[in-house]
C-alpha cells in the first residue's frame, strides 16, 4: 500500500485553507506503490467539485524536489499535460503536511493504456518531444539520479546475486556503456529535463468513447516525475521505446508500435546525426538501467517495501533483444 502517514481530515482541511481551495469533501488513500504517501483528495467551492492528488515525501527531501516539482509546473504553464503543483500565497508549492514534505497536484483524468497500439505509441512520441522542447529553458539543473555513475555503484553490489552468465552480460554491458560515454558523439547528443521513466502505468489517455470512438488514443497527461533529471533527450525516449514497443513476454522489439512512435516524435523535433547512430546504445542503456534498478529492489529490497519487486528477468531478457538485435534508423 502506498499510505505510510495517516493524513487526517483536519489535517488535510489545513492544507486547503492554506492553498485557497474549498472545503474537504472527500480523502481517500491510494493503494499501489512503494515512494510515498498519496490521497486522492475531492474538494468543493462555489458549488463545483475538483480533483486532486496529495503526496507525502517519504524519502525523497528538500535537496531534490524542488527540481522535480518546479519542473512540473514550468512544463504545466508551458501547456504540456502534467499534475500542476498548486502553491499558497507566497507562491511556495513544496508544502509540509504531518511533518513531511508534500505537494498538491491536480489529477489527470482517464486512465493508463497498458496494452497499447501503434496510434498510442505515436501520441506519446509526439508528447514526449513537446515535452523535451517545452523544458529546454527550464533553469534548475540536476543529473539523472540513476544515471551512469548509480551503474557503476551498483553493479558490484549487485553482482553477488547473479549467475555466471548473468554476471558476464551486466560487466560488459557496463563497460560497454562507459565506452559509449567517453565518445565525441555521445558528448554532443541533445539534453535537457528527461522523464526517464515513462512506462505504460505512467501516462493517461481519456476513456474511449465506445468502440466507434475516433480518438481512442487521446493522450491526457504525463505523471510521476521522480526519477527526472537532466540527461539525453534520447535516453529518455529509449527509455520509452524499451516500455511502449516491446513485446513484454519475451522482450522483442515491435516494429509498427516503434515506428509509430519515432515518426511522431521526429514530426515535432527531428533527431540528429549523433542521435541516430547512437539510438542502438541508448536502447541498451535503458534496458540496463533497469535491469540494475530491478535486480537491486528484488535483492536488497527496503524494509518498508510492501509490495513485490518487479521481475529483474524482464530487463535482462530486453536487453539481450537490444544487443542481440540493433534498431537503426
Amino acid at each position: 500500500m502506498a499510505v505510510f502517514t495517516e493524513v487526517s481530515p483536519e489535517a488535510a482541511g489545513a492544507l486547503l485553507q492554506e492553498l485557497n481551495l474549498g472545503q474537504l469533501a472527500e480523502l481517500r488513500g491510494i493503494q499501489g506503490g512503494i515512494e510515498n504517501t498519496n490521497y486522492f483528495v475531492t474538494t468543493e467551492q462555489d458549488g463545483e467539485q475538483q480533483r486532486w492528488v496529495l503526496t507525502l515525501f517519504e524519502r525523497l527531501g528538500a535537496e531534490q524536489l524542488p527540481f522535480y516539482l518546479y519542473l512540473m509546473k514550468h512544463l504545466a504553464q508551458r501547456g504540456i499535460p502534467v499534475p500542476d503543483p498548486q502553491g499558497n500565497r507566497n507562491g511556495d508549492i513544496l508544502l509540509s503536511v504531518c511533518g513531511k514534505p508534500a505537494a498538491l497536484v491536480n489529477r489527470l483524468e482517464g486512465r493508463s493504456e497498458l496494452a497499447p497500439g501503434p496510434a498510442h505509441c505515436a501520441a506519446v512520441g509526439d508528447m514526449l518531444a513537446r515535452m523535451h522542447l517545452a523544458g529546454r529553458d527550464y533553469p534548475r539543473s540536476q543529473p539523472n539520479l540513476r544515471g551512469l555513475p548509480w551503474w557503476n555503484e551498483t553493479v558490484p553490489v549487485v553482482l553477488p546475486f547473479l549467475d555466471p552468465d548473468q554476471a558476464a552480460l551486466l560487466q560488459s554491458e557496463l563497460a560497454y556503456q562507459n565506452h559509449v560515454a567517453g565518445q565525441s558523439a555521445y558528448t554532443a547528443l541533445p539534453r535537457g529535463p528527461v522523464h526517464a521513466d515513462l512506462f505504460r502505468d505512467n501516462v493517461m489517455f481519456a476513456e474511449p468513447q465506445g468502440p466507434a470512438d475516433p480518438h481512442p488514443a487521446r493522450l491526457t497527461g504525463f505523471f510521476d516525475f521522480y526519477f527526472a533529471g537532466v540527461d539525453t533527450w534520447l535516453f529518455d525516449l529509449a527509455v520509452c521505446l524499451n516500455d511502449w514497443c516491446i513485446d513484454l513476454a519475451n522482450g522483442r522489439h515491435v516494429t509498427d508500435r516503434a515506428t509509430a512512435m519515432l515518426a511522431a516524435y521526429q514530426g515535432v523535433r527531428p533527431l540528429q546525426a549523433a542521435e541516430r547512430q547512437l539510438l542502438p546504445a541508448m536502447l541498451r542503456a535503458g534496458a540496463l538501467r533497469f535491469w540494475i534498478s530491478r535486480l537491486w529492489d528484488f535483492h536488497l529490497p527496503r524494509e518498508a517495501s510492501l509490495l513485490k519487486p518487479h521481475d529483474p528477468g524482464h530487463f535482462e531478457r530486453v536487453l539481450r533483444q537490444r544487443v542481440a538485435h540493433p534498431v537503426h534508423l
